[in-house]
């Protein structure tokens, strides 16, 4: 039962929905990386519930840097940061061994035998994001300060598409302002359509999120086990809701014969490029210099206002249930910088593993 996740560089989650704070601990990170508390503080705001597209529980997130950090920089010693909760309803939750579907409350059950803490899904809650948010911020500037610039839209929700990525760096720093990250006002506009249209029906929509990173040398990954794309998935997948991620065109590469899939290799001045980038800057689980692309499945919030069939696993039996309380119709706006902090300590990781521990902090 641990909750860490990093070679090099690892992180720690700590907190439960309803308790008293989440936070996290950052170890490994070198020494010296500036810790810029406005963007920390930016950065909770795009994971920050807004409107009548999210959920009506409004956290202002008054984070404290407990360690780590002396006179603005890191000192190299872990970074521990807490963010406390002052907003919880616990009285919304006052349904415990009652399964609610796409929820893990049957299986915190089967896992932690009713000592697990139930309320807004303990442990297991989305709120618990906000510490990875605040660790993947100070990673994320200290990556741009190296000139790897990481950036997430939302690509598709309720049957609307965003354009595709067209100048990387412009849009990465477009999409960093952006409360609603699409690239097209017109997709924006649908999308909320979309999201509200299921809000005011007591349902919920999904969404597919494009992650584009640029800047990163050649050369990071191992053959097998630690490739790329192993461990971006991994820590991926850890995230709420995420339910697939595919890189480059992914699943799409399956219908195409070699000659179409292959990404044909020239030379740009003294540099190795490819001419097109089919395989998301990947090839034998290592980067080739390319822009690092890949998506991810983000499933409808489960949390929905219809009535439902599940079971109450405590009594044993089958019963009908109708969820009240406040809940996001989708999430998958929100998720977009919680991807780009997963991304950024990830590859904090894999550069301390390929060029030493300081790297970051020169």
């Amino acid at each position: 039962m641990k909750n860490t996740f990093g070679s090099s560089v690892a992180v720690t989650l700590y907190g439960e929905s309803h308790g008293p704070s989440v936070g996290v601990i950052l170890d490994g990170l070198a020494s010296g990386v500036e810790v810029d508390e406005t963007f920390i503080a930016h950065q909770l705001t795009l994971r920050r519930p807004a409107d009548d597209l999210s959920t009506g529980r409004r956290e202002p997130d008054p984070f404290v840097i407990e360690s780590g950090v002396y006179q603005g920089k890191t000192t190299g010693t872990p970074i521990c940061i807490r963010i406390p909760n002052t907003a919880q309803h616990s009285a919304d939750y006052a349904f415990y061994g009652k399964a609610r579907p796409g929820h893990a409350d049957y299986a915190a059950y089967a896992k932690y035998h009713s000592f697990e803490d139930p309320r807004g899904g303990g442990h297991f809650s989305g709120r618990i994001t906000a510490a990875l948010v605040a660790a993947g911020a100070i990673a994320l500037d200290a990556l741009k300060k190296k000139g790897i610039f990481i950036g997430t839209h939302l690509a598709r929700c309720g049957g609307v598409s965003d354009r595709e990525f067209s100048d990387y760096k412009q849009d990465i720093e477009a999409l960093s302002q952006k409360a609603f990250p699409v690239l097209d006002a017109e997709a924006e506009q649908a999308m909320k359509t979309a999201i509200r249209l299921a809000r005011e029906e007591g349902d919920s929509v999904g969404g597919v999120l494009q992650t584009a990173v640029v800047g990163l040398p050649a050369g990071l990954g191992e053959p097998w086990f630690d490739t790329v794309e192993s461990l971006l998935s991994h820590g991926l997948f850890s995230i709420p809701a995420v339910k697939g991620v595919e890189f480059g065109d992914g699943f799409g590469l399956s219908e195409l014969r070699g000659s179409v899939a292959n990404d044909p290799f020239r030379m740009q001045g003294d540099r190795v490029v490819t001419s097109k980038n089919s395989n998301g800057g990947i090839n034998g689980g290592i980067t080739n210099g390319m822009p690092l692309l890949f998506r991810c499945a983000v499933k409808p919030t489960p949390s929905i206002l219809r009535p439902q069939s599940t079971v109450d696993f405590i009594e044993g039996k089958e019963i009908d249930f109708t969820l009240s309380g406040r809940h996001d119709p989708c999430i998958a706006h929100r998720a977009r910088v919680v991807v780009d902090s997963v991304t950024a300590l990830i590859l904090c990781d894999l550069l301390a593993l390929r060029y030493g521990t300081d790297w970051l902090g020169e």
